[in-house]
Order: C-alpha cells, then sequence, then structure tokens
C-alpha cells in the first residue's frame, strides 16, 4: 500500500443518503412484480450488497483513494445495471398492459409505475452525483474541476450560501427528481452535452412510465 493510499483526502461527504438510496433501489426492484423483473432476488441482493461494500468503506477510511476507485467503478456499474432494469421493466410493464391486461389489476401496474418511476429518479441521482465535476471527493478537493451542472448557489451572495458550499447528494437527488416530474431543467443548469443528453434519457423513461403506464392504471381503477 503506498503512501499516498493511505493518505485521506482533505475532506470527504458522508455517504449515509448515498447508503439509503442503493437501499431504496434494491428494495423497489425486489417489490416488482415476478414476471416484470429483470433478474432473480438472490443477483439483486448480491448487487445491493456489493455496491454497499465499498460505499460503507469509503465512510470508514475516510475516503482513502483506493476506496474511492472501487466505489466509483462499482456504482457506475450499478447505475448502468439499474437503468438497463428500469428500461426492461418498464417495456414489461407495457407488454402485460398490452397483452394481459385482464391479469394484471390497475392497482399491481400503478404500484410497478410508481416503483419503475422512483428508480429512474435515484439511479440518475447516483450517476449525477458521481461524475459531476470528477466525483464527490474531486468537488470538494479541487475548485478548478470542470462542472456539469451550475448550481444557484454557486452565483447567489455569499452571505445567502454556507461557508465552503459545494454541491453534495441531496443537491442531485433534486436534480434527478425535478428532471422526472418537469421533464426539464428547473434550477440547475446543464453545461455539458453528456449532463444534456443525460437528462434527457432521464426524462424520457420518466414520461413513458407517467403518461402510459401510471395513467392506464389510473384509468383501470376509476373504471
Amino acid at each position: 500500500m503506498t503512501v499516498k493510499e493511505q493518505a485521506p483526502t482533505r475532506h470527504f461527504e458522508p455517504r449515509w443518503p448515498v447508503a439509503l438510496a442503493i437501499v431504496a433501489v434494491v428494495i423497489l426492484l425486489v417489490l416488482l412484480p415476478r414476471d416484470l423483473r429483470l433478474a432473480p432476488l438472490w443477483v439483486t441482493y448480491m448487487i445491493g450488497i456489493a455496491v454497499l461494500v465499498p460505499v460503507a468503506a469509503v465512510g470508514l477510511t475516510a475516503a482513502r483513494a483506493r476506496w474511492l476507485r472501487v466505489e466509483r467503478t462499482v456504482i457506475l456499474l450499478v447505475v448502468v445495471y439499474g437503468a438497463f432494469s428500469g428500461i426492461v421493466n418498464l417495456a414489461n410493464l407495457i407488454s402485460a398492459m398490452v397483452q394481459r391486461s385482464a391479469e394484471i389489476s390497475g392497482v399491481q401496474l400503478l404500484a410497478s409505475s410508481i416503483s419503475v418511476w422512483v428508480s429512474n429518479v435515484l439511479v440518475f441521482s447516483l450517476l449525477y452525483w458521481q461524475i459531476d465535476r470528477g466525483g464527490p471527493e474531486r468537488r470538494v478537493n479541487d475548485a478548478s474541476a470542470r462542472p456539469d451542472w451550475l448550481f444557484p448557489q454557486e452565483g447567489a451572495p455569499a452571505g445567502d450560501v454556507p461557508p465552503g458550499w459545494w454541491p453534495v447528494f441531496v443537491d442531485y437527488l433534486f436534480l434527478g427528481y425535478s428532471t422526472a416530474t418537469a421533464f426539464s431543467t428547473t434550477d440547475v443548469m446543464p453545461l455539458t452535452s453528456r449532463a444534456k443528453m443525460l437528462m434527457m434519457f432521464e426524462s424520457t423513461i420518466s414520461l413513458v412510465t407517467i403518461v402510459v403506464v401510471a395513467s392506464r392504471a389510473i384509468n383501470i381503477l376509476g373504471s
């Protein structure tokens, strides 16, 4: 182990909000009906454990460089799996709604659409948090890191923002939620092409979930 890996970064972001988001994603995937899931339950549990271990290790070791690299890699892989799983689950919901409408109730359809929608918000929030300005530790320790998003606090008067403010996971969770509900930018502005494309992707999944699936579920419940 090198001296550089043993030395902690000057500041690091607490990981408990990230851990809660990961646990929430796992629970939502588990609660989906069996015929709508992408993978068996044990796969979902194993993925959840695999990503929680490095997240916990970063918090316990004060953001040691080796664990930061592992955390970043694992979270990005889980985001890819989560996004792909969300698309597959959404496709399965639409298929069940069209081909097996008599076998799925409005309550099941509504609950599944909510699960897909919330998972979409959490997965993209994790992605935004991990890629903006090179990741959470680089954001706080390297003021020259190029931003993907511009937050309103960065242009506010100094007296209106806490000293040493930087975006944390909750800020990216709000960004993900706003993108999924407004289908556009709200107070946070994307600055790079990849930020804009990711927000378009998230809002498209959200739009299809709300317009096609959730509206159909509400129509069934109201009939």
